[in-house]
């Protein structure tokens, strides 16, 4: 498979799935706006602290607000993580790879993309316009990932897709926990109140993870939504499920047995199994944000090799034995000095603007 087709299907996967999780993310403080609990309007902030965007925000908006985050996340080409960057970028990388797919995917994706950009220009302002607009993406993000389940072989290239959805989520469930533990709260005192399980709640539900959670779960609580969003192996968006069913896609695209495989293998192997074997007193031990915050690293790290191993893999490479030592990628350093695929999309996509 050419590397230029194997990189677009990935990224074309991983902004559509990004899109939808910021609308998740913004549609869930919305909700919890209309509620008007006292405190809401300090729920903004940790939503820039989602997508990593402090300080981009901060040099474009400076304060803080309800209006200006939902702008800066959701219609700010200035930012590559708002909705419409996303899709554009969705959009750009489908056309570049439209001999690949299926012309039901393009419709799929074109029809997104003009949906996002009419919203863009009629900037829905009201609380009520806004929350159709983020259902809406969410739904045309379903409807893609159904098209493409539909009428796409399930070949290399498909399970190239899946691997870019599945580490996407990841991801962002991952730091959407994270965030919550951290800064949501505007005080220790909100630790057990009504706030409080509002707020629990409204992480589940940016997760669409609330029904399923009530369904094992009777009561709501920090840790019992943690291990949930955590170690569920049937949840399609806990990390657990993410990362093994990532993992069966990457065994797929490299086709290697046991005894020799890549080092994006090996990275996420070893991802994917601390997660079967690390019990939550001991995340709890080493600190919760700690954990997390090592995990979206390692995340990022496996990115990184399967552009390395897959996308620009370096002349003469070959295939290393997976017993041997994987050059300190467990402790946290950066391991990859090639550019990510991600910024060699953004830059295509800047060239053909």
């Amino acid at each position: 498979m050419l590397s230029r087709v194997a990189d677009s299907i990935y990224w074309l996967n991983r902004y559509v799935e990004r899109a939808e999780n910021v609308a998740r993310f913004v549609e869930v403080n919305l909700n919890l706006l209309m509620d008007n609990p006292v405190g809401v309007e300090q729920q903004w902030e940790p939503l820039i602290a989602v997508t990593g965007d402090r300080a981009r925000f901060a040099e474009l908006y400076g304060e803080i607000d309800a209006h200006s985050v939902i702008n800066f996340l959701t219609f700010d080409t200035r930012s590559h993580n708002s909705i419409l960057s996303c899709i554009r970028a969705a959009r750009e990388n489908a056309r570049s790879v439209r001999e690949t797919i299926s012309s039901e995917m393009w419709e799929q994706i074109n029809a997104f993309y003009l949906m996002v950009e009419a919203a863009a220009k009629n900037k829905p302002d009201d609380v009520e316009s806004l929350q159709d607009f983020y259902a809406e993406v969410k739904m045309a993000s379903h409807r893609f990932v159904g098209v493409t389940n539909a009428t796409a072989s399930w070949n290399e290239s498909w399970h190239f897709g899946r691997l870019g959805r599945l580490l996407e989520r990841a991801d962002k469930t991952s730091r959407i926990l994270d965030v919550k533990y951290f800064l949501l709260l505007p005080s220790v005192r909100a630790v057990g109140s009504p706030l409080d399980s509002l707020q629990w709640i409204a992480l589940l539900k940016s997760a669409s993870a609330y029904e399923m959670y009530r369904k094992v779960e009777h009561t709501i609580s920090p840790t019992s939504v943690a291990k949930f969003l955590i170690f569920d192996p049937h949840f399609p968006r806990s990390i657990k499920f993410c990362l093994c069913r990532a993992e069966e896609s990457l065994r797929k695209i490299a086709g290697t047995d046991e005894l020799q495989s890549r080092s994006s293998e090996r990275a996420l192997g070893r991802l994917r199994a601390e997660l079967e074997y690390v019990t939550f007193e001991e995340i709890f031990q080493q600190g919760l944000h700690e954990f997390l915050d090592q995990l979206q690293r390692d995340i990022n790290r496996v990115g990184d090799r399967i552009y390395t191993d897959f996308i620009a893999p370096p002349p003469n490479s070959v295939l290393v034995p997976a017993a041997e030592p994987s050059n300190g990628a467990s402790n946290g350093a950066s391991v990859e000095s090639e550019p990510s695929a991600e910024a060699m999309t953004q830059a295509a996509s800047a060239r053909s603007a």
